[in-house]
């Protein structure tokens, strides 16, 4: 109990001490590795509603089913039929899901970083040992981890359904290797293209539908376009309008070098030569969304 202590020193004055039994911190200082890990955590257990409420897991966890249950149907054909091949490759499926990818982005995204700043959490992170760079690593990381889990699960369940069917081990290992790359690199573009669009509002509503703008329409754009220009023998205009739109771009990088079947019309991917400007459009994407974030939050902490 705290204990007062009076101290008048001038009759009537009623100024008092009071001793609350405040004490310093004398245990071990983790610093800011040990915050930078415990914000990547959290974060990636709340991409998926965990350590949440269950109304936060819902859609998370339903959209992880609805992109791993046509993989599970295909693997029971395989198996079923004795097909000598999966009737899709590792490659392809993240661009055939697409549309599940990106409104799960769209809704993790502002989830991950809106939060913060509608309610100016984020001066309070630094105001401790962790800094920008800390807070953006760890932010970017976490759903990049998020997207790779979401993405690579599928690929996992063909991988292992394949060996099951007795399908070649050679070229079904190599397949799953080439899909995991493409995914890795879709969930790095992805984390950060949702990422800087949703810092920019702290309105988590707005977040998620300039998020799903963003990824679905310049898709349908350049969908457009690409069939249009392949229409009036513009073969050579296809692979150049791929660059314009985030699945596009690793659509051609995996067909120019992941020996991926190209989803652009009439199957006709970029040679290595275009391949290669895909593959420096893509990391020059990466950076600039890295960069965006650091710039963005340098001035939120201030």
């Amino acid at each position: 109990m705290a204990a007062e202590q009076p101290t008048a020193t001038v009759p009537g004055d009623q100024t008092r001490i009071h001793n609350i039994g405040y004490r310093n911190y004398d245990g071990p200082r983790l610093g800011r590795a040990y915050a930078r890990r415990s914000l990547y955590s959290q974060s990636l257990r709340g991409s998926y509603g965990l350590g949440r409420s269950a109304k936060s897991k819902v859609l998370p966890m339903l959209l992880f089913v609805v992109m791993c249950l046509p993989a599970a149907i295909m693997v029971a054909v395989a198996v079923a039929t004795k097909a000598n091949d999966l009737p899709l490759d590792y490659t392809r499926y993240a661009i055939v899901m697409q549309a599940v990818i990106s409104l799960y982005v769209a809704s993790q995204a502002p989830q991950s970083v809106s939060r913060d700043l509608r309610f100016k959490t984020v001066p309070l992170y630094f105001s401790r040992p962790i800094e920008t760079a800390d807070y953006v690593r760890a932010k970017y990381a976490s759903l990049a981890s998020a997207l790779f889990i979401l993405t690579a699960a599928p690929l996992l369940v063909l991988y292992v359904g394949a060996l099951l069917a007795k399908l070649d081990f050679a070229d079904q290992t190599k397949g799953f290797a080439q899909g995991l790359v493409s995914v890795a690199l879709l969930s790095l573009l992805f984390a950060g293209l949702g990422l800087v669009i949703a810092s920019v509002t702290p309105r988590r509503g707005f977040g998620i539908a300039a998020v799903i703008a963003v990824l679905t329409i310049s898709y349908g754009a350049v969908s457009t376009l690409q069939a249009i220009a392949e229409v009036q023998s513009g073969t050579g205009a296809v692979s150049w309008i791929g660059l314009f739109s985030p699945i596009t771009l690793i659509d051609g990088v995996a067909a120019a070098f992941l020996g991926a079947t190209s989803a652009f019309p009439g199957g006709v991917g970029p040679g290595n030569g275009e391949g290669a400007v895909y593959v420096l459009v893509t990391l020059g994407l990466i950076a600039c969304a890295y960069g965006l974030l650091m710039r963005r939050y340098q001035k939120v902490g201030l």
